[in-house]
């Protein structure tokens, strides 16, 4: 470009001015000279607009200097470079949309922009190479408009947004670095699920090294020498000439910005910075452990992110143990794998997102992840992939029922139609054998709901429970404590609630079938349970100890002045009830709460047969009956002891004793009484043998360190999965009950504050497979509380807006 056309382009400028009657900005004077400077040194005319130094009338004489038809003019960074800012939002949209595909870099980082222009950027797209949206309020990211030149995205300390969504990067297919620190970002599956739709990945980060503030790998693992920004000096050199680097988010928008005035003030100079790196790294080895900053790990219970390991020797009996186990790992070096170990020593995690303290998060991501070569500024290398895919296998189910590869639907429905059971993946010269008529649809049922189970990571979930009864000129929301699936018809389900209320409800279609109120007889209600001769009739428990069969045929939908025409049968109290269970022949019922004591009353004429008096050493929270034995039950106690009971023997002497390390919560048999299902405090959940008590299964979730975190878990598909969730968390997180593999995490959370939902209750859906419903609350000040179903094999676009809730004194409480 000669001095010619750079005279004809500031001429341009001035004469724009004159035309919209607007003063020259000396900003833009600067720039240009600024300009200059550069055409003479890589022959390129690009111009940094610092956003922060123009007023709204400034925009049009901009616009007209970089977008005439005989404009020279390569490239235009806009830039944000202090924490005041005059120019609207209005004026910054219309500037980027006008300078289109000119724009290189677009710096929107520390402003409060507001939802609606996220929204429009989000929606509308823009033609930059880099974006950075660092620290802005992007809540719910959806970027569907055309980002088709995008090569780095930069949404670090976007602390409200929890969660991708399946097409939240569309039209993105060059997006090759994303850096997302400090976010609040949690679900491994949902988010491996949207990265894997970036054909361009190399390039991501959840944290990052303490010496880097770009996305590629740590140039201190490499021993190269670095620059003050923590990348090397050959790749600076390549920016400043105008060559595109292979790693970097903020690098680039820093090498756009020429001279002192666009260098980014939070960075440390080259001496402070190596300076800060040795001190910490002396800290690190004296102490040999890693401190992990900018995030509150006291509030979600952890300590460090999985992804650091802080013990060389723990790693390296780590890789050793795998290369023991598996024996395609023998051919990797023990040299490579102590160099690995070195290296992880060395790395130092800074601002994490929540995702990064997952379990195998790191594994997890690479095997998700295949084209992807760094990861929180880690190199990933050939032997960390053929790690991660070892543990993945040992420790996640991609699909269930140990398949290891996806089915078609369409393919399975026209075996069946056929009588073949063979597998599409099941490469055999063998002709196709008839499966056996007894067990056909069995396995296709279980063929199908894998099938359909590996379709989407996002479930869909919906409410049930969002009903108002209106009663004179009152009218209240229903708040829900505690539910039942009913067990001959698949469209019912009962649900208790905080204030005494017993309401019947189609599931299916949202209607309320019947409603008997609490009348002042009851208080919260914390046990429910049907019987399964008498399908119209269950029993109801208060914590206030009484407890009354019921009849819904003789319960109207609408509100009757008394509550006895339903009533068949009254009970004897039971003080501080917490939860009831009924036995296989409906003749017996049990009854516990906060007490040492259980009851067994007589169905039939409400009278109590016996009382296991003393049988704990602390409250027992939960006692179970077994699903076909009328005789056998077991008790959950916070004493740490689960004991298992018949009701022909000895009141005081247990057919045995197991024990947890935490107080147990929740005890239930499998559909078959094969297996106990434990779950203690803080997510210690164990399968144990009904017969006598020995651990079968340990599903070792990580605990979150929280006292108080109530854990309740239940079988689905039979006794084939696991679901577990807990007070203190807003993730139901689904295991093979064999193979204790994790098959799927559910997050819920409330699309309308962004709050996250906790689980107090849930159950399996005993007539569909891969469903289940969770009672959820929500740290909203006076919120409700409420159940959300879950289809497991259906996915959904746009979850429902949840209604909030307020927890109560009661999580501890019942089953």
């Amino acid at each position: 470009m000669s001095s010619m056309d750079f005279i004809s382009i500031e001429a341009r400028y001035f004469s724009s001015c004159m035309k919209h009657e607007v003063l020259p900005n000396p900003a833009v004077l600067l720039w240009l000279t600024k300009a200059k400077i550069e055409i003479i040194q890589n022959a390129k005319f690009r111009i940094a607009v610092s956003i922060d130094q123009l007023k709204d009338a400034d925009i049009s004489p901009i616009v007209d200097m970089v977008t005439g038809d005989d404009s020279d003019i390569d490239a235009v960074d806009i830039v944000h470079e202090s924490y005041g800012i005059v120019l609207s939002e209005e004026c910054i949209m219309a500037l980027m949309r006008a300078i289109n595909f000119k724009l290189r870099v677009v710096d929107l980082r520390d402003i409060s922009l507001g939802k609606e222009f996220l929204r429009d950027l989000c929606q509308g797209g823009l033609a930059c190479q880099v974006l950075n949206l660092r620290s802005n309020h992007v809540q719910k990211l959806n970027m569907a408009g055309r980002f088709m030149r995008l090569h780095t995205l930069n949404l670090d300390f976007c602390t409200a947004l929890t969660s991708l969504q399946h097409d939240c990067f569309s039209c993105m297919p060059n997006l090759s670095r994303l850096s997302m620190c400090e976010t609040r970002i949690t679900n491994l599956w949902t988010t491996s699920a949207a990265l894997s739709k970036l054909p361009s990945l190399t390039e991501l980060r959840f944290q990052n090294c303490l010496c880097c503030s770009d996305t590629g790998p740590c140039p201190l693992s490499h021993g190269k020498e670095t620059t003050a920004h923590g990348f090397e000096s050959k790749k600076n050199e390549c920016l400043n000439n105008g060559v595109p680097p292979t790693d970097g988010g903020d690098a680039i928008i820093q090498a756009s910005r020429t001279g002192e005035t666009f260098r980014d003030t939070l960075y440390l100079d080259r001496s402070m910075l190596i300076s800060e790196v040795q001190r910490r790294m002396e800290n690190l080895s004296a102490s040999n452990e890693v401190k992990v900053s900018s995030y509150d790990l006291q509030g979600i219970g952890l300590t460090e992110p999985s992804t650091v390991i802080p013990d060389l020797c723990g790693q390296e009996k780590k890789q050793n143990e795998i290369q023991a186990k598996d024996g395609f790992l023998t051919s990797v070096p023990k040299e490579d794998v102590k160099n690995a170990a070195v290296a992880l020593k060395k790395y130092t995690s800074h601002h994490p997102a929540p995702i990064c303290f997952e379990k195998h998060y790191r594994e997890y991501m690479i095997a998700s992840l295949p084209y992807l070569e760094v990861l929180d500024n880690r190199p990933v290398r050939k032997m960390d992939r053929v790690v991660a895919k070892t543990i993945c296998a040992k420790y996640y189910e991609c699909l269930p029922y140990k398949r290891q590869c996806k089915e078609s639907v369409l393919s399975l429905l026209h075996r069946r139609e056929m009588g073949a059971s063979n597998t599409h993946c099941q490469r055999t010269l063998k002709p196709k054998q008839l499966y056996p008529r007894h067990a056909s649809e069995y396995f296709f049922s279980r063929s199908l709901s894998a099938a359909k189970l590996g379709s989407s990571a996002w479930p869909l979930l919906h409410s049930v429970s969002k009903f108002r009864h209106t009663f004179g000129n009152e009218s209240k929301m229903l708040r829900p404590r505690q539910f039942e699936y009913h067990p001959s018809d698949p469209r019912l389900m009962v649900f208790g609630t905080l204030g005494g209320e017993i309401v019947v409800i189609n599931h299916e279609n949202g209607n309320m079938v019947s409603y008997i109120p609490s009348a002042g007889a009851m208080s919260s209600v914390l046990g429910l349970c049907w019987l399964k001769k008498y399908p119209s009739k269950l029993i109801a428990g208060s914590d206030n100890g009484s407890l009354k069969l019921l009849d819904i045929n003789l319960m109207p939908p609408e509100f009757v002045d008394s509550c006895r025409s339903s009533v068949r049968v009254t009970f004897d109290k039971f003080d501080q009830l917490t939860s009831l269970h009924i036995n296989s022949t409906d003749d017996q019922l049990l009854a516990s709460g906060y007490s040492k004591d259980v009851a067994l009353y007589d169905i039939g004429s409400g009278k109590r047969l016996k009382l296991f008096n003393n049988i704990h050493k602390e409250p027992i929270n939960v006692a179970k009956f077994a699903c076909h034995s009328p005789f056998m039950f077991a008790t959950s106690s916070f004493d740490h002891c689960v004991k298992m009971w018949d009701v022909r023997q000895n009141p005081m002497r247990p057919c045995y004793t197991a024990l947890s390390s935490r107080g147990n919560v929740m005890v239930c048999f499998s559909p078959d009484d094969l297996y106990l299902l434990v779950s203690a405090v803080d997510n210690e959940v164990k399968q144990l043998s009904a017969a006598d008590g020995r651990l079968h299964m340990n599903f070792e979730i990580a605990s979150t360190g929280s006292a108080h975190n109530y854990t309740r878990s239940y079988y689905m598909n039979g006794r084939d999965y696991v679901i577990s969730g807990s007070c203190d968390e807003h993730v139901v997180r689904i295991c093979c009950a064999q193979t204790g593999k994790r098959l799927r995490d559910v997050y819920l959370e409330d699309w309308e504050s962004g709050n996250s939902m906790f689980v107090q209750s849930l159950r399996g859906d005993p007539f569909r497979h891969f469903n289940m419903s969770i009672l959820a609350a929500s740290t909203r000040p006076s919120a409700r509380w409420e159940i959300i179903k879950v289809n497991l094999l259906a996915s959904s676009h746009n979850t429902e807006e949840y209604s909030q809730f307020s927890p109560t004194s009661f999580n501890n409480l019942g089953g």
